[in-house]
Formats: structure tokens, sequence, C-alpha cells
């Protein structure tokens, strides 16, 4: 696309400018059109210039933000069935400021079951869900969230437990059986397993995440 530009303005250049051009000048121009954005940019609302993940609870995505707000990756997720809250034992998914505090399962393989943030020698297979169909898989990795916003996802609110952390709100991998783009969950955010092994990857500890009601 950038040569393409480059080609047709070349094209629309005076035969005097391009006789002669100043080659520093030139250098210059060069290095600013590779360094400008050709898509739209989300900074980081909260911290500028620090790269941040956003959950969207109504497009059910998951987006990964550079440190200049350009956006490197989207997956489609599963958020909770009962809609958003952040009460303990509501089975919803809690709004707001968090981070990643803990990252459970790296180099486990796709499909791994973990169990009580434990990864175990078991895989999932969905003849393993058709004898337990009830059962939450938690598979393949954990990216465990702590709420950033006291009285909303951290602490307690009107001595409720609201704390995202303690309610042990994860991204974690979910098994083939789950739909994403729709919500199905217990209050974590699910995904597929081969995309969160891809966002424990992108995503160190420290990293802040947003989850958007309404994005």
């Amino acid at each position: 696309m950038r040569a393409a530009m480059m080609a047709a303005l070349l094209w629309t250049l005076p035969a005097a400018s391009m006789a002669a051009p100043d080659a520093q000048a030139w250098a210059q121009w060069q290095q600013q059109q590779q360094q400008q954005t050709l898509h739209e940019a989300y900074p980081n609302p909260r911290t500028p210039g620090q790269p941040w993940v956003k959950v969207g609870v109504r497009s059910q995505t998951l987006s990964v933000f550079s440190a200049a707000g350009a956006l490197e990756k989207r997956y489609d997720i599963s958020t909770a069935k009962r809609g958003v809250g952040e009460t303990q034992n509501s089975y919803q998914t809690p709004r707001g400021w968090h981070r990643i505090c803990e990252k459970i399962g790296d180099g486990a393989a796709s499909d791994t079951i973990i169990f009580r943030r434990e990864v175990t020698p078991w895989k999932y297979t969905p003849e393993l869900h058709a004898e337990y169909p009830n059962k939450d898989w938690i598979l393949t990795r954990i990216l465990w969230l702590c709420g950033q916003e006291p009285g909303l996802n951290q602490g307690s609110r009107d001595g409720v437990l609201v704390d995202s952390y303690a309610r042990y709100i994860y991204i974690h991998g979910a098994g083939r059986h789950v739909p994403m783009g729709t919500p199905t969950s217990l209050g974590c955010v699910r995904m597929t397993s081969e995309a969160v092994i891809e966002l424990f990857e992108r995503t160190p500890v420290g990293m802040e995440v947003l989850i958007d009601e309404n994005g």
C-alpha cells in the first residue's frame, strides 16, 4: 500500500522537483511516511503510551492494542451467560479496569485441563465432555484478572465482595463445544485453546485489561 502511494505521489510531482530532490529532506519524508499508521488508533485511555486489552461484552470480542493504540489482534470470545456484574456468586462478568495478575499454563499442550489453577496431565476431549456435559472446563492457559477499581471490581461494595481476583475471574481456554461470539460462561472470559495460547504470548503480567459492557 505504501509503495502504491509512493508511486502515485512520484507520478504527480513536477519534473523540476524530481530532477534534483534534496536527499536529506527526501529521506526524512520517507521515514515519516513509514511511521504513519494507516489505521485508526485506540490509545490506552487509562495509561497513555501503554499496550492494553479490551474485552467487548456487547461485541463478544477481545482486542489487543499496541502502545501506540494500533489494533494488533481481535478474537471472538464468550463472556457470562448472566451478563455483567461484580458481586460474588453472581456468575457474571465484571466490568471496568483490570490487570493480568497471574498467568498459568505456560508450555502446556492445547486442551490440557487446568484444575484449581494446577496444570494436570489430562486433556479435554469431546468424549470426556459428553460424559460430563455440565462441567465448566478450564483449558490450556489462565490469565487471572485482578480488578483495579475499588468498590467496583476490587474489594467490597456495601459489605458484599466484588473483587475479581477473589472471584477467580480468568481469561481461559474452553472446549470445542463452546460457541464463541455468544455469552455462555459462568463469569470468566472464554476463548478457544488456540486463541488463548496466542494471547498468553502477547500479554505480560501487569498488562491492563478493560472489560467494557458496551464495547
